[in-house]
């Protein structure tokens, strides 16, 4: 017996394959890192006005919007959801979309304009199929990759209690997330002859002998905290000894550990340091912290997505998501987020950053199947 080929409407029915990889492309083509967002919201806003959505800009700061759909007299109780930002370019002369092969390359191509275009295909493609029976809604924001401030506007307006995110998962259901520490540190001295530089006196070196110490400490007491040392910065001075320096640092800590226990350690460490150097102007400030959560999976709308991922064939092995994100932010304002995206979160903020187009194809047709299991008959 002859195996024949199936055709692309076999492998993804409920999905235009061809619009969906133009989207994409568009999207990555669009240079929208946070705080410059216009150009993106304003195509996407037409392009779902085109396709019949009741599409609305929710104002968040000074031109920049959400774009929100809500399902006409209809409260929704659940919201798909994804970041249209990015960081900024690595190379400005080398962020746009190329293919190769299955490989769709570009800024924002994992993280997470890939998400965002599946979901809006899943939308589109839900509308097109049954308008009026659709209990869900599609929300794009911005300032996802700084502030959150699109989210934080989000949640001003509107509460739903479950919010799907598109951050890159690889397709794996992360029910559970991460917290996140953001750690500014400060160590002031005084400006001298750089011929007169001790160890005592100079904040750079004092600063790298701090962080050696918290290194030790994660490495002895918190081996599950991942930490990155994001910035470190003194002002040119020429042939002096610096004055100042500080550092920031971005913590990750898994769903369950005690943040809060985490920070007074932290505290301790450098309280410990200043002691050794009392000649130092030594400052600690926790910027940002977001707990952790970890959401059982059991209950009507998780039994609804682990329902699409049998249809599909798909293993059900709930994950923790390690990365910050929006989802910290609508976990404490009560709203619970589930976070399942295509491509892989090493590949998000990377200079060759890449995503599968056939997984980005399988998310919408999970994200459409969702819809579908929740219309209103």
């Amino acid at each position: 017996m002859v195996k024949t080929r199936k055709t692309e409407n076999e492998v993804y029915p409920s999905i235009r394959r061809q619009r969906l990889r133009k989207l994409l492309r568009d999207l990555i083509d669009i240079y929208s890192p946070t705080g410059k967002e216009e150009e993106i919201i304003g195509y996407i806003h037409g392009y779902l006005k085109k396709h019949g959505l009741p599409v609305e800009l929710q104002d968040v700061d000074d031109g920049r919007c959400n774009l929100i759909v809500m399902p006409p007299g209809k409260d929704p109780q659940v919201v798909l959801m994804g970041h249209i930002d990015t960081v900024a370019a690595y190379d400005l002369d080398d962020y746009e979309c190329r293919e190769e092969g299955d490989i769709v390359y570009g800024l924002g191509a994992a993280d997470m304009k890939s998400g965002c275009a599946a979901l809006i295909e899943s939308y589109i493609s839900a509308w097109e199929k049954s308008s009026d029976s659709v209990p869900v809604a599609l929300a794009l924001l911005i300032g996802e990759e700084e502030e959150g401030d699109g989210a934080r506007a989000f949640i001003e307006d509107y509460h739903v209690p479950w919010v799907v995110i598109g951050e890159p998962t690889a397709l794996q259901p992360c029910l559970s997330h991460y917290g996140y520490m953001e750690i500014q540190i400060a160590i002031r001295g005084k400006r001298r002859h750089a011929s007169l530089a001790d160890r005592e006196h100079n904040p750079v070196e004092a600063m790298l002998r701090l962080l050696l110490s918290l290194s030790d400490y994660v490495s002895k007491k918190r081996l599950d905290l991942a930490y990155n040392i994001r910035d470190l910065y003194s002002p040119p001075g020429g042939f002096v000894v610096p004055d100042y320096c500080e550092v920031w640092i971005d913590a990750h800590v898994p769903p369950d550990a005690p943040i809060g226990e985490i920070t007074v350690e932290l505290e301790e460490v450098v309280e410990k340091y200043r002691s050794k150097n009392p000649s130092l102007d030594m400052t600690l400030r926790f910027t940002t912290i977001h707990g952790g959560y970890d959401i059982p999976p059991k209950g009507t709308f998780v039994e609804a997505i682990k329902n699409v991922y049998q249809s599909h064939s798909l293993e059900w092995s709930p994950q923790a998501f390690r990365s910050h994100s929006d989802a910290n932010i609508f976990w404490e304002a009560g709203i619970k987020p589930i976070i399942i995206g295509p491509g892989h979160l090493e590949q998000a903020h990377a200079p060759e950053e890449s995503v599968s187009f056939e997984q980005v194809c399988l998310a919408a047709e999970l994200y459409f199947d969702l819809l579908m299991s929740l219309r209103i008959s």
